[in-house]
């Protein structure tokens, strides 16, 4: 932290101010470089089944998965609504509808992981029925934001964590440790408030299982590989693949799905799953095509299936 403001270590400047996002909409940072053409006949590899296990992961929209782990629910970054931005009904519009419905889960939610403050990661409607429907929920939050959930939620179970702080949590009798990790991003929510707030992935561990949510984030050789050096392996790991054009504008904080596999390994993941595509148009590239595509040629660059790297239809529950 510099001047009261959260920073990102790994990197010495990060491009995400106005002055840079107006800079891309007048087309400062178009790409030169031609992309491979989308096939089109591609479809990404995606085996359907059936799951009878008691640890189950599905995709819901966005950065927002439902991870079920022996009997405790955790949920991520929730966004239900139809737009997202300061002002109610206006901003980027949902592509397709989210699957299932805040109805049909905010009363089994137990655990609610938040990466970071932005709008399409802390969707306040959402996350007010959500503790409506449910007021035991226990929320994991970066530094910064408990006194926002507190006021806005009157929420009153919220774990604020720095990064590799922890907290230990018990629900039907079963242990839960969730650590922050780093990610390399940036928070705010208006014109006043950049960075006040961390940003952070997240560890849980539960009995014999492991998860890590990444939220958001840009690429960096330290980072990653010091995650997977603490822990080994991870049985899951849920990476963002989407959202990441032009380039010179989005990669300081945003991964690509061949950055997206680097992490895959560096932080020993033996299933990953990509969020944060397809639900919101908000890059230059086609976000319901392009990310599984170049996640597909990523893989095979690395000689890796698809089958380690899943990429699912929103609603869609498989085994971890």
């Amino acid at each position: 932290m510099t001047n009261k403001k959260f920073i990102n270590p790994h990197q010495k400047k990060t491009k995400r101010t106005l002055f840079h996002y107006l800079l891309w909409q007048f087309g400062f940072y178009n790409e030169k470089a031609v992309k491979m053409p989308l096939p089109t006949d591609f479809i990404y590899p995606n085996r359907r089944e059936v799951s009878t296990s008691p640890y189950k992961l599905t995709w819901i929209n966005h950065s927002t998965f439902l991870i079920e782990c022996d009997g405790v629910t955790f949920l991520t970054d929730p966004i239900f609504t139809t737009c997202f931005s300061p002002f109610p009904f206006i901003g980027p519009k949902r592509q397709h509808q989210p699957k299932p419905t805040l109805e049909d889960l905010a009363h089994r939610v137990d655990v609610v992981l938040i990466s970071h403050n932005h709008y399409d990661h802390v969707d306040k409607k959402s996350l007010k029925k959500l503790q409506r429907a449910n007021p035991s929920i226990q929320w994991i939050v970066p530094l910064g934001l408990k006194s926002w959930f507190e006021k806005k939620l009157q929420a009153e179970s919220i774990f604020e964590l720095d990064w590799y702080k922890e907290v230990s949590l018990t629900k039907y009798s079963r242990e839960i440790r969730c650590t922050a990790v780093p990610a390399q991003h940036f928070s705010g929510r208006g014109l006043f408030d950049a960075n006040c707030s961390l940003w952070m992935g997240v560890v849980v561990e539960m009995g014999e299982k492991r998860f890590y949510f990444a939220g958001d984030t840009g690429y960096n050789e330290v980072d990653f590989k010091e995650i997977g050096g603490r822990y080994k392996k991870m049985d899951l790991s849920l990476l963002p693949i989407g959202i990441y054009t032009p380039r010179p504008f989005m990669r300081s904080v945003h991964i690509n799905p061949e950055e997206a596999v680097i992490i895959h390994k560096e932080v020993h993941s033996v299933l990953s799953v990509g969020g944060h595509w397809k639900t919101f148009q908000l890059a230059t590239h086609e976000e319901s095509e392009r990310p599984p595509f170049d996640l597909y040629c990523a893989l095979q660059k690395e000689g890796l299936s698809p089958e380690v790297f899943r990429v699912l239809e929103p609603g869609q529950t498989i085994s971890w």
